[in-house]
Formats: structure tokens, sequence, C-alpha cells
């Protein structure tokens, strides 16, 4: 027989959960004094902040004096329903650890590194007789030396050009260089000593492979002492047009290394990092200089509070940029660091896990040549953030005039664009691209290949799916907890009246009844500046052909055709190519990866004779025959029915 007292409230109710301070205080009871790193938590379970401490217990307990916190930090804590910790040996590796955790969880009240892309390296094969020099990006699975990183594809390609001209290494693929019968354009352009067809011994292209790997860890005097030499002994010998061959190396190798102020002779592997503030907003230059070389620079737009100061912007950088990449034995940056000493340490045990062992130095110069090279990079920083602001002025002009075009309450700050791609509804796709006050967000694009059959044409089904999927796991977000999912201020869709209707339909089946839809749908002749406009409750309309905003919507529009078609052509070259090897009998996931790997395409497996087959590694002598027969049906092969 149960008991009441007459209040609405069960007497074994459970209490109600702890939420911020309190949850603090709880987790203070067991929370030792060693050095580590605590995650503040959400009700969903995402990371409010990351940071790491010295002693844990001690820096834990100032979020608990709520006045002396600033008002970011308040909002953090009153948010905070549970936390986590992970305790560590030193005080470094809890940097490196708290580094890691923010670059991968990304968390709200973080200073983030907004950065997803891997940089190239410049690589010389091990595994060849006649090593290759070519780009590289990923993991280092291929035996060879690697140098880099590069600020991008085209500063590497500068230099596998230049270390063309000056040492004549090859750059072509194992499998075209197995295939050649006479010298390529390179050779003739006198950019290839052309090893493939014998016009160089395997001692004299080992030679300029050690000349190019002495030049790339800068010793690039050494090498033009050596060519020098070599020039005089040729004409010595009266071998004059060996001594003009040599001749025109030296000058590309001098020309490769002149120096000037953003390739300073006096630095041979450093990171030059400056960063500039401007209304709460920051820049970071880096400047990769390896070998005495500058291999190009690029410029970063951190995440962070308005009232973050630069050199705290610029630590938390440091830490997250290096993460994945080994930083060099010296650091020059334009502002001193909050414990520059701490994170110098961090970043040493980083460069020994690549296998460095190189003490990393951070200096701040204040004269000479590093100072103007400091300087340089920061007022590259300055100009870049001068340029985004410049940028995000004009981008909220457009926004203003699309709510003021559309009836929104508010300058869109997502705007979402959804198109879709097939071939008679083969390898169909459909995309989302996202824009907003900082531009077209890459990060936030998102694919759906599309399920089940379609119908050739129907373009109603696909896009009835893409929404369906959008908004519905949107949804089952929000229903899972008190996070933010991401929705949009706008919808644009590709297409007319129709499109609009059926896009609207599948939104009111989910729900959903507050997110604004446009259709745009191209004019006469599909005419760009024609484009016809409609909404619910609203005739359709065009805009003048030279209305600022028209440009805006049409580069949206364009955006999200062009992911479209990259996504099915990218789809469509997968499944031809898995289709390609998966219809031979005995070929598995194995075997498969093998051919590729020795032939370098679907294509090369299939234009390869039956020798080469049996010369892959991996693929047998039966094996061989069974995939020439495939592709060669007209032809009989002994020992395949």
């Amino acid at each position: 027989m149960s008991m009441s007292d007459g209040s609405d409230t069960p007497q074994d109710a459970p209490p109600p959960p702890l939420k911020g301070v309190a949850v603090i205080e709880a987790q203070l009871v067991t929370m030792p004094l060693a050095p580590g790193v605590y995650r503040m938590l959400d009700a969903k379970g995402d990371a409010l902040y990351v940071g790491k401490a010295r002693s844990l217990k001690k820096r834990v307990t100032s979020y608990t004096q709520i006045p002396r916190l600033p008002e970011r930090l308040r909002r953090m804590v009153s948010e905070t329903v549970s936390m986590e910790i992970v305790t560590t040996h030193t005080e470094a590796e809890a940097l490196l650890l708290e580094a890691n955790l923010i670059k991968r969880l990304k968390p709200r009240y973080n200073i983030v590194l907004r950065d997803d892309k891997s940089y190239p390296w410049l690589m010389l094969t091990e595994d060849h007789p006649f090593p290759q020099i070519a780009k590289h990006r990923g993991a280092r699975t291929r035996k060879g030396s690697y140098y880099g990183p590069f600020a991008s594809a085209w500063a590497v390609n500068q230099t596998v050009t230049a270390m063309q001209r000056v040492f004549l290494l090859r750059s072509c693929a194992d499998t075209v260089f197995a295939n050649r019968s006479r010298p390529c354009l390179l050779h003739q352009i006198r950019r290839c000593s052309a090893p493939c067809v014998g016009r160089i011994s395997n001692e004299a292209y080992g030679e300029l492979v050690a000349q190019a790997k002495a030049f790339l860890s800068g010793k690039a005097g050494t090498v033009q002492q050596e060519l020098a030499k070599e020039m005089e002994s040729a004409a010595e010998a009266l071998e004059f047009e060996r001594a003009a061959a040599i001749r025109d190396r030296i000058r590309a190798l001098t020309h490769v290394q002149g120096t000037d102020v953003i390739n300073p002779a006096s630095l041979t592997d450093a990171d030059v990092i400056a960063g500039w503030q401007i209304a709460g907003q920051t820049c970071v230059q880096v400047f990769f200089i390896r070998g005495g070389r500058n291999n190009g620079n690029r410029a970063f737009f951190p995440a962070h509070a308005k009232n973050d100061e630069t050199a705290e912007v610029l630590a938390a950088f440091i830490a997250q940029f290096y993460d994945d990449k080994p930083p060099p034995p010296l650091l020059l940056l334009n502002a001193a660091l909050p414990e520059q000493e701490l994170i110098a340490e961090a970043l040493t045990l980083k460069a020994n896990t690549f296998g460095g062992g190189k003490k990393v130095d951070i200096a701040v110069p204040q004269r000479g040549e590093k100072h103007a090279v400091v300087a340089h990079a920061e007022l590259n920083a300055r100009e870049a953030l001068e340029r985004r602001l410049a940028e995000t002025a004009g981008q909220a002009k457009l926004l203003d005039g699309a709510a003021e075009l559309f009836g929104l309450p508010a300058p869109p700050e997502r705007i979402e664009v959804y198109d879709n791609s097939h071939i008679m509804g083969t390898n169909a796709y459909g995309v989302m691209i996202v824009a907003g006050p900082e531009g077209f967000r890459k990060s936030a694009y998102r694919k759906f290949a599309i399920r089940g059959a379609i119908t050739p044409g129907d373009d109603f089904a696909m896009m009835r799916q893409v929404l369906e999927r959008r908004f519905g796991r949107a949804l089952k977000e929000e229903s899972e907890g008190p996070g933010t999912p991401s929705w949009p201020d706008l919808v644009l869709i590709d297409g007319g009246a129709g499109q609009l209707s059926a896009a609207r339909a599948v939104l009111e089946e989910l729900g959903v009844d507050d997110v604004p839809l446009v259709a745009i749908a191209k004019g006469p002749n599909r005419d760009a500046g024609r484009e016809w406009f409609h909404m619910d409750g609203r005739a359709a309309f065009q805009l003048p052909p030279r209305d600022p905003i028209l440009y805006f919507l049409q580069r949206l529009r364009d955006e999200a055709h062009r992911f479209a078609i990259t996504t099915h052509r990218a789809g469509r070259s997968k499944a031809l190519v898995t289709s390609e090897l998966d219809e031979i009998q005995g070929i598995g996931p194995g075997r498969k990866r093998a051919l590729l790997n020795h032939f370098g395409s679907a294509r090369g497996v299939k234009q390869a004779g039956l020798h080469d087959l049996e010369a892959a590694p991996g693929i047998s002598r039966e094996i061989a025959r069974r995939v020439y027969a495939h592709f060669h049906p007209g032809v009989r092969v002994e020992g395949v029915s």
C-alpha cells in the first residue's frame, strides 16, 4: 500500500540531476592533484571546453568561483552537466593531449584551429632502382625519403619542377616507367635524364639522387661546389656539350637558391608564425622554411572569443597546428607566448614521436634578418585579415539584401542549397552546400548517395529522399537532448514551382513548418540572369539582370551544381573501377588492391599484357590468365575455359 503526503511529487522520486557548479564540486571530491586534461560536457555529452592543468584539482577549483569568471566561462559552467579527466605524467604531455582533443572535438568555448586539410610533402622513393620524385599526401606507406611539409600543392609542384631542372630526376609513375620505349617530352626539354630507356646508368642516376637529397637537406652549397668541379673536369676533357649541360644545372640551382626576405639565407629549418588581430578576429600567417628554402605560406583564421589576446590565440594555434605534423627545430613568432617554455617542451616531445630527436626552440626576434622575415609574415597576416573583413562586410550586405528580398526576419546565418546529379537514374547523388556570413562553409557540405532505384528523370524522388534524410536527422538530434542541431535560416532548391511544392510537402510531413523555402528556376533557354524565384504565398518573380543579390544567389546555386557534378563523377568513377575488376571470378579485395597498386588503375590492368599480369606481386599465373581472358574475350588463353 502506497502513502502520499498530498503533493504532486512522489516521495521516492529521484533528485534532479546536478548541473553547473554542483557538478564541478562533486567531481573535486575525488579529483587528483596530478597533471592532466579535463573536459566539461553538456547534457548531450558533447565537449563544451577542454583544458589542461599542472594540478587538476587546483585548476578546476577556479571554476567554482563564479564571480571571478568572465561571462563566457560563466555560461560554460552553467551548461556543464558532467566532467571527464585524464591524468598525464607531465604538464607538457597534458598540453599535447589537450591540443589533440580540441582539434578533434572542436569545443564551443575553446580557441579552435579550423584546418582539416592535409599538407603535401615531396617524396623521393627508395623501392625502385631509379627513384622517382613526386608530390605525396597522406600516410607514408611507401619506402622513401620525405621532405616538407609544403603550404600548398602549388608550392610542392614548383619544387618538383625545380628539382627536375637541377637534378634531372624522373617524376613518372613506375607503370609508365616500365612501359616506355623512347624518351618522353620531359627529357627533350632537359627536365629528366631518361633512365627509362637507358640514357643514364644506375650509378650516375644514383649520384643525381644523392645530390638531390643533399640539396633538400640544406646542403645546397656543397652540391653547387660538386657541380662546378664536374663542369671544369668536362671542359678540360673537351666534353663541351656535357659541360654546357652542367652549366645549365648550376644556373637553375642558383635561381632556386635566390634569397630575399621570404627566403632568408640564415634559416635552414624553421616555421615563421605571425598573428594579427582586428575587431576581435585573428589571422595567423605561417611560412614554412625547410632546407633553407621557402616552402610556401598559408593564412589561418582560428575561431575564438572576441576578448582573446593575440598571444593566447597563437599559443592555442601552435599546440593544435603541430598535433599531426613534426615541428621544425625553430619557431619564429611576432609575440611572446604565455607558457612559452612549456609549449617548447611539448613540441620537443612531439618532434621525438616523429623521429626528429631535436630540441624545439621558440624565439621572438627583435632585430636582424630573422626579425625581417617575422615582420614580413606579420604584414601578410594583417593584409589577409583586412581582405577577409572586407569580404565579410560585403557578404553582410548581400545577406541583408537576401533577407529583405525573401521577407526574412533577420539576415540568414545559414543558407542551405540543394542539388542533385545522375545519368538516367544511375550513380545518383544529392548534395547540400552551406553558406553564411563568412562565405561558403565547406566543412558543412554533405553528400547523399541516393538509395534504391530511381526512375530516370525523377528529380522529385531524389530531392524528397535528400530532404527527408537531412531534416529527419536534425529532428532526431533535437529530440535526443538540448543540443544544437544546425537548422537553416533559408533553403534554396534548384527548380520551379513543382520542386517547391514537393519540398514543402516533405517538410510538412516531418512537422517542419518554419524553414523558408525558395526555388530558383532557370530562365528561358537556361539564360543566367533571367531566373525565376518561387516562394509560398507569392507570385513568381525575377530580379534585374545586374542586381548584386541575383549574382549572389546565382553563385550559391552554381556552387551547389559544381559540388553535385564533382560528387557524381567521383561516385561514377568508383563504380566503374569496382565493377570492372569485381566481375572477375577469384578477384577479391586483396588481389584487386594488388592489381591497382601495381598497374595504377583499372585501365592499366585492362591494358596490361599477360606476361605483365603474371609478374604482378600477389597474382598467380592462373589468376593472371583469368584476368587477361576477361579483358580480351576474343583471344584464346591456354588454361582458361
